[in-house]
Parts: C-alpha cells; sequence; structure tokens
C-alpha cells in the first residue's frame, strides 16, 4: 500500500493526490493529537498510541506501508507541525529494544515491510542550507524506519507538485 501524509488545504489537495484503491491519505492538518512522550505505547500498549483518536495505529498503518509520500511545507529545514505530529505519532511502528545500524544505535523495527520514502517540500523561500538540514532529516528518519529515500524534492508552491508522480 502507498500512504500519503499531507499538510495541504483541502482545495490544494483536489487533482494533486490520486484517488484509487491502493492509496491511502492522511491529511494532517487539525488530525489527532500530539505524542506526549509518556512511551506507552512501548509499554502499556504495544504497539499501539495511548491517545486513542484517529492517530492511534499509525504504527500498524506504517506496517501495511510500501511507499510513504511526504508532502510538507518546509519549516526551517524540518517538516510541517501538523506532519511531524503525525510522523510523531508513528513511534509504536518502532520497538524499543535497540539495535546497531551504520555503526549507531537505533531503535529495532516492530514489523518486517520495508518502506520506500518520497518527500516533498514546498515553500517559497527555501534556502540551502533549510534543504540540506531537510535531506538530513528525511535520510535520518529513514534510518530510524530502516526505510529507503527514494525521492526528497523542493518545491516553491504546492501546485507545483502537479505532474509528480505522487
Amino acid at each position: 500500500m502507498k500512504l500519503i501524509i499531507h499538510d495541504l488545504e483541502p482545495e490544494q489537495a483536489l487533482g494533486l493526490i490520486p484517488t484509487d484503491g491502493q492509496l491511502s491519505v492522511i491529511a494532517a492538518k487539525n488530525t489527532g493529537k500530539a505524542c506526549i512522550g509518556c512511551f506507552g505505547c512501548w509499554v502499556k500498549t504495544p504497539g499501539r498510541c495511548v491517545i486513542a483518536d484517529e492517530l492511534q495505529d499509525m504504527g500498524k498503518t506504517l506496517s501495511h506501508c510500501s511507499d510513504l509520500v511526504l508532502i510538507s511545507r518546509c519549516c526551517y529545514g524540518g517538516f510541517s507541525p501538523s506532519v511531524k505530529r503525525v510522523m510523531d505519532r508513528s513511534i509504536p511502528y518502532l520497538h524499543p529494544c535497540f539495535t546497531m545500524k551504520n555503526d549507531e544505535m537505533h531503535h529495532r523495527r516492530r514489523y518486517e515491510n520495508h518502506i520506500k520514502i518520497s518527500v516533498y517540500f514546498y515553500g517559497p523561500d527555501i534556502t540551502d542550507k533549510e534543504k540540506e538540514t531537510a535531506e538530513h532529516l528525511v535520510r535520518a528518519n529513514c534510518v530510524n524506519l530502516d526505510g529507503e529515500a527514494e525521492r526528497i524534492a523542493f518545491f516553491h508552491t504546492a501546485e507545483e507538485l502537479r505532474g509528480e508522480a505522487l
């Protein structure tokens, strides 16, 4: 399954985000509560967030995912607050135990799927330093999720994404 997480306004998403049966879409704006860092998803309800809302099963949602597409306004070289909130709530995808990857300690994956990750940042004045920071962030997220960076792209506006293979 392909999963698209975006922070677009509804009118921006129309015609930009494909609609087919093999696709799951999370419109991040005003979706779910923020992670509270309680680690309940590891200790109390393994693999499931303790906050009961529409993001409670993000770990399981990612476990069914082969392709993850993130569309986000670039905020100081990172994701927009709404996309970051969804990604933070995906922590149950990981296991609390550690393993070594690239000579660094990271959490083990809880599930066996392999995710290809594409990220499309947009914003009118993204600086070269912000692009560098964003690319570093995405590559670090790929290591953490044990995924593979498929594409990292930058656009001035979300509308410029039209025609991209999402």
